[in-house]
């Protein structure tokens, strides 16, 4: 079931982008008069498909991907017998080049705005929370093997990252910290301070979306929330509002300390402690074979809540949209000098399916569907021949030379680009599949 709900929202979020972005070439196509034939959501085989006007509008069987045919255009159709016919007026070919230019760029601009748009929205409803650093250092980190690798130690309190002081917990894994060269973190252990480099390849480290939860989290204290019914916490009678003492004599003070016992006791009894109001209550259960109880913790740490204006949450979202696409060329800087393998950092439908979770969770959906439209609009951009910026790096030449290209030389171009293209698919879905198992 979890496969299934991470391939539908994988789908589900593609197609939304994948259909606006082939709206937008449509849209400026129409708007100076050319003709467009097809308008398709997905890569056929075609599952079904109806006509309105001089447009087919329909869907295709493979869900990754989607294409518009204009009249007079070379793309991945490769309808060279249409192209050796006089050119016709409603044709992409005979429009001029600042609006072949615009209808190149019309998806690019829509992906943008609309990641812009969603980042917004999530700035506007949801604010932002997050843990002071003042909170972070009451107890200090708890260090995943990842983090154990680098130097860092459970209990350490970070008190500068990069030699400088910090606001929030989400700094200490920023694009800044794991993006940038010569990082580190200062760490108060015992009194003493420790200073922990993080090598320049350690972003490849925590591309599993698991591993960089666990890279570093706080030492949280707790107390139970929601309780899954019907789970074993329900059955041993525990309730909202308790807090665990101890799991088989286990003294038990952070969230993390219980996760380990549990998974020590999968399947197996175990005898817990809880404080409730003023006393002590002893309760049996059995956990179950997965190491969890079925409860949510709620951390007794204080979260600094923040609402914005819609004015504020304007220019948080926009900012918000436009890091992720700083953050990737930051990320193809890295593998250009060397620092990280392709391999490790490059993701294709399976890995970005695995970031979705298999929780339906609406507001993860919404927030990683804004982030692949900025990822979108930025892989587009790229001046790679088939890709959008390929055709407007070819047309801003022929803007600013006066000279236009042969359609055998666009032929070509297109070509190429669509072998480096499918080669770079089947090397991101073969990727995913060998982190997948190996």
């Amino acid at each position: 079931m979890e496969v299934l709900i991470m391939a539908g929202q994988l789908i589900l979020g593609l197609s939304i982008l994948v259909g606006l972005h082939e709206w937008g070439h449509m849209f400026a196509a129409k708007m100076f008069g050319m003709r467009v034939e097809k308008y398709f959501i997905g890569f056929p085989p075609k599952i079904f498909s109806f006509q309105k006007g001089e447009t087919e509008y329909g869907i295709g069987a493979i869900p990754l991907g989607g294409f518009v045919k204009i009249s007079g255009m070379i793309d991945e159709s490769m309808d060279t017998e249409a192209m050796s016919k006089e050119p016709q007026p409603w044709e992409f070919r005979s429009k001029p080049a600042w609006q072949r230019l615009i209808v190149m760029l019309g998806g690019i601009i829509v992906n943008v705005i609309v990641g812009i748009f969603i980042f917004i929205v999530i700035a506007y409803n949801d604010g932002d929370k997050y843990l002071s650093s003042t909170e972070v250092n009451k107890y200090g980190i708890v260090a995943g093997d990842l983090a154990k690798e680098i130097g860092l130690q459970t209990g350490d309190k970070i008190v500068r990252v990069n030699g400088k002081p910090f606001t929030n917990f989400d700094e200490l894994g920023s694009s800044e910290v794991l993006l940038g060269s010569n990082s580190s973190y200062t760490v108060n252990r015992a009194g003493k301070e420790v200073e922990i480099d993080i090598p320049n390849n350690f972003i490849e480290k925590l591309s599993d979306p698991e591993e960089k939860r666990g890279f570093i989290r706080p030492l949280e204290p707790f107390k139970i929330g929601e309780v899954v019914p019907a789970s074993p916490a329900q059955k041993a009678g525990l309730l909202t509002g308790d807090k665990v003492v101890s799991i088989n004599g286990q003294p038990i003070q952070f969230f993390h300390e219980l996760q380990a016992q549990l998974k020590s006791l999968k399947g197996k009894k175990a005898e817990l402690i809880v404080q409730r109001g003023a006393g002590q209550k002893t309760l049996n259960t059995t956990v179950d074979e997965d190491g969890t109880l079925g409860f949510y913790p709620e951390s007794l740490l204080n979260y600094t809540a923040v609402k914005y204006s819609l004015g504020q949450a304007i220019a948080v979202g926009t900012n918000d949209a436009f890091a992720v696409v700083y953050n990737n060329i930051k990320g193809f800087g890295k593998i250009f000098r060397g620092e990280v393998s392709a391999s490790k950092a490059l993701s294709g439908p399976i890995g970005i399916a695995r970031m979705f979770g298999g929780v339906w969770d609406w507001s993860r959906f919404w927030y990683l569907t804004g982030l692949l439209s900025m990822v979108l609009a930025f892989m587009n951009a790229l001046p790679i021949p088939a890709l959008d910026g390929g055709h407007a790096v070819i047309l801003s030449y022929e803007i600013i030379s006066g000279r236009k290209p042969s359609d055998r030389f666009l032929e070509n171009a297109q070509k190429v680009g669509m072998v480096l293209l499918l080669g770079l698919m089947a090397f991101a879905i073969f990727n995913d599949v060998w982190k997948a198992v190996f």
